[in-house]
């Protein structure tokens, strides 16, 4: 009988240098094991530097799950607020010449679990009198984004401080007040990374630096950040998001309707 191959190609060890090819820096590893422990550690060495990317994925992905869920605690802690007031705090408190004193992430405190803290607050002095030293120099878990890779005393949640939007400043809205509808509607966001505050600190966003884009600055995440809408749930927003979108998602009156799903959403 014949040894010719039917398949047109040469019998034998030819057909197995493909894999041979496709698998050659294992082959050259186990060779390695036998020259000595040096080579060993180039070949471990390899198979990290082919790990690594999948591994800081996994942990970004795992950090940006996190920053979701302060997200949720931050927006059910609003919610709790206006169930017992009647409305939502305002973006920050003032003094009798109007200068802003504290910010709503220190009024919600008490709706964080953090009722102690809140407790050593002087509400009369600004934020950053050595009265309220004490509390200043406390780091708030919920109020910092592990990818932010900051000091764990500054946050980048932030509302959208304008007359249009959820928080015109001082003053305090209802959610009745939110005719855009609550699920169309932002009520905490995500800034980037160089905007970053203190989180005691009465400083937000306004609603132009939303609507711009943010390729001048430095997201936090990869491609976006994320925000929690006015009904409580969380979604992330692509850096690439139209600033028509963006200026109808940060308004509470001005009929218009956005899909917040369409962004992409845990």
């Amino acid at each position: 009988m014949s040894n010719a191959n039917p398949y047109g190609q040469p019998s034998g060890t030819m057909m197995e240098q493909p894999a041979a090819k496709k698998n050659g820096w294992l082959f050259g590893c186990l060779i390695a094991a036998a020259v000595g422990v040096p080579v060993m550690l180039v070949c471990a060495g390899i198979l990290t530097a082919l790990l690594l990317p999948a591994v800081q994925a996994a942990r970004e992905a795992a950090r940006r799950m996190q920053c979701s869920n302060n997200m949720k605690q931050i927006a059910l802690a609003m919610h709790n607020y206006h169930d017992v007031y009647g409305m939502l705090p305002p973006a920050y408190t003032v003094d009798d010449q109007g200068r802003p004193l504290h910010s709503w992430r220190t009024i919600i405190l008490p709706f964080l679990e953090q009722g102690y803290l809140y407790d050593q607050v002087d509400f009369s002095k600004p934020w950053d009198d050595p009265a309220n030293d004490l509390v200043r120099k406390m780091a708030i878990p919920t109020y910092y984004c592990p990818s932010s890779n900051l000091d764990p005393l500054l946050t980048t949640y932030v509302v959208i401080v304008d007359s249009d939007t959820a928080f015109p400043g001082h003053a305090q809205t209802m959610f009745r007040m939110v005719t855009d509808g609550l699920s169309n509607t932002v009520l905490v966001t995500e800034t980037d990374r160089d905007r970053a505050v203190h989180w005691m600190s009465p400083q937000d966003i306004d609603l132009p630096t939303y609507v711009q884009t943010a390729t001048n600055h430095q997201p936090v995440h990869l491609g976006g950040a994320n925000e929690a809408m006015a009904d409580g749930a969380v979604y992330f927003r692509p850096v690439s998001l139209a600033p028509e979108i963006r200026e109808a998602m940060a308004t509470i009156a001005g009929g218009e309707r956005v899909d917040p799903q369409a962004m992409g959403g845990f």
